[in-house]
């Protein structure tokens, strides 16, 4: 019977350090939130000082194993480190010299952008220029001629001014009547064609006033114009006498003259 016991106790124990071995793995394996129902089945049980004394053990070998692992890789780490300070030393050098970069990218670019600015603007009026010449070139003929329409006018020259304001009127005006000075040009026209005529009424004027007042001296000028040239051509039409060829022509010279200063 003792024996027998014995045994049982054998089995009790050898199912004891198996439940607790179990017990050990899952507090292991699991997360300490869900821990507390696995240390309750322990301590519901009559063994759990036991259960300490293994768990005491098992914290042993785990530090064992760690600071055996930290031994092994004392070295590694150690080196590691050397090798981190170094690379914080070249990045902190490095952090300088990007900063130096930086800052010399900030002021080139600001540079450029100012340079940019003064290229947009230079752009900006070579454009307008460019756009002022075009429009001169499409004003300048209509200018001219309005030039040389006043000339005409200033030399009395009234049927070109005429025909000048006509072209301007039609032909040149139209191209540039968005203009503010082509509507001023376009409004002055009926005044410079009523002017026109007035200039071209008087002077008609003063001519026949002149005719006038010297009637019967062009009269008397015309009476001998036409009695020379009858004289002349009594004298031309005389028959040429054999051996006074000479002195004929001689007298017809100085018919002619003589007439010519009575005339005078």
């Amino acid at each position: 019977g003792v024996e027998s016991g014995v045994k049982m106790a054998d089995a009790m124990s050898l199912e004891i350090a198996a439940e607790h071995e179990r017990i050990l793995r899952e507090i292991e394996s699991t997360d300490t939130a869900c821990i507390g129902p696995t240390l309750r089945s322990v301590y519901d049980g009559e063994e759990h000082g036991r259960f300490m004394e293994k768990l005491d053990a098992r914290i042993r070998n785990h530090d064992r194993e760690i600071e055996k692992m930290c031994n092994f890789h004392y070295q590694g780490f150690v080196d590691s480190i050397t090798e981190l300070l170094k690379v914080r030393g070249e990045a902190q050098k490095l952090k300088g010299q990007v900063k130096d970069t930086n800052k010399k990218l900030q002021e080139e670019g600001t540079e450029m952008l100012k340079t940019m600015d003064e290229l947009k603007q230079c752009r900006l009026q070579q454009r307008n220029i460019a756009t002022t010449i075009d429009k001169l070139m499409l004003c300048l003929p209509a200018l001219e001629m309005y030039n040389k329409l006043r000339e005409q006018m200033k030399s009395k020259r009234h049927y070109p001014a005429l025909k000048t304001l006509e072209y301007l009127e039609h032909t040149y005006l139209p191209r540039v009547s968005h203009y503010r000075f082509c509507n001023i040009m376009v409004e002055n026209i009926p005044k410079l064609r009523e002017e026109i005529k007035d200039v071209s009424m008087s002077d008609l004027k003063d001519f026949l006033e002149s005719i006038r007042k010297h009637s019967s001296k062009i009269g008397e000028t015309a009476m001998k114009q036409a009695q020379h040239q009858r004289n002349l051509d009594n004298i031309v039409a005389q028959p040429v006498r054999t051996g006074s060829g000479k002195k004929s022509k001689k007298d017809a010279f100085k018919v002619f003259n003589m007439e010519d200063m009575s005339s005078s």
